[in-house]
């Protein structure tokens, strides 16, 4: 790292999107304390992304050779592009630097396999997460203690289960770890459950429910009470964006891999015909 300002450069698809928007903003702002800049970016869109840059005060450079000699980390984007990351992926890692990855990581468990093989090539320290992450949920179950959560039921919305099962998916995961057996799902229309059963007995139910008005939240359920929240995404990006900034400063993910890899796999298996008809063992 640099003296002073610490430098981010964003690297995006197309940048005109919801997440650079909102990072940006919340770096100049509520953030601006931690001392990280977004000092450039770059993207597979040149026209859109010149646009953005100029409308944003931010730098633009045409590759991402130019943008790496201007910032001290990366944050891959493309939030609703993921068939791009590994592209993405591939003009930045080969610098070194802590990078994030947005959701969804990728479209499929090989590319994200390919994503990490590509980060450990390079040493680059590299997570991916959504941001319902880092909620009041996860919060209560630290107190609690993972070992102690015997169920969980996740919900969430968003225009397409494709796009956004990840979110309630990534509630439970992140509560639960890695070890989910097997995997059944419940309706391909606008209700979807995903089904999930945990070693040592732990269960969840992932609800997807798109098209509606649907807010994120969840149930969890130990040996002494069941407790319900409604996750305050007023403040997931926020919380995102400052462990984001945890990653870049340390040099060190706070994400163990195994859990993004088996959100891959449980959504790749959410997407073939069998998992309708009975369990899939992952």
């Amino acid at each position: 790292m640099t003296g002073g300002e610490k430098r981010i450069g964003f690297v995006d698809d197309n940048l005109e999107n919801f997440h650079a928007n909102v990072y940006l903003k919340l770096l100049r702002n509520e953030l601006k304390h931690r001392g990280y800049v977004v000092a450039g970016c770059t993207g597979l869109r040149p026209r859109a992304g010149r646009k953005w840059a100029e409308a944003n005060g931010v730098a633009w450079f045409s590759s991402a050779d130019g943008l790496n000699e201007a910032v001290d980390c990366f944050m891959v984007l493309a939030p609703s592009t993921p068939e791009t990351h590994l592209e993405l992926c591939e003009q930045v890692f080969p610098f070194g630097k802590p990078t994030y990855v947005d959701k969804t990581f990728a479209p499929d468990l090989r590319t994200a396999r390919r994503i990490f093989a590509l980060a450990d090539r390079h040493r680059v320290p590299m997570q991916t997460s959504s941001a319902l992450r880092y909620t009041e949920v996860q919060d209560y179950v630290e107190e609690a203690g993972h070992r102690q959560v015997r169920h969980m039921v996740t919900w969430g919305g968003g225009r397409s289960f494709g796009e956004y099962a990840i979110h309630p998916l990534e509630l439970a995961v992140s509560c639960l770890g890695p070890g989910v057996r097997r995997v059944m799902r419940r309706g391909t229309g606008k209700q979807s459950q995903l089904l999930l059963d945990y070693t040592g007995g732990r269960t969840a139910v992932v609800n997807v429910f798109t098209g509606s008005s649907t807010p994120f939240a969840a149930s969890v359920t130990t040996a002494k009470a069941t407790r319900y929240f409604q996750v305050d995404s007023g403040r997931i990006f926020l919380n995102t964006a400052d462990a984001v900034l945890d990653l870049f400063e340390s040099g060190k993910p706070g994400i163990d891999r195994k859990e993004s890899l088996i959100i891959r796999r449980i959504l790749d298996v959410a997407g073939q015909k069998r998992v309708l008809s009975g369990f899939v063992n992952l």
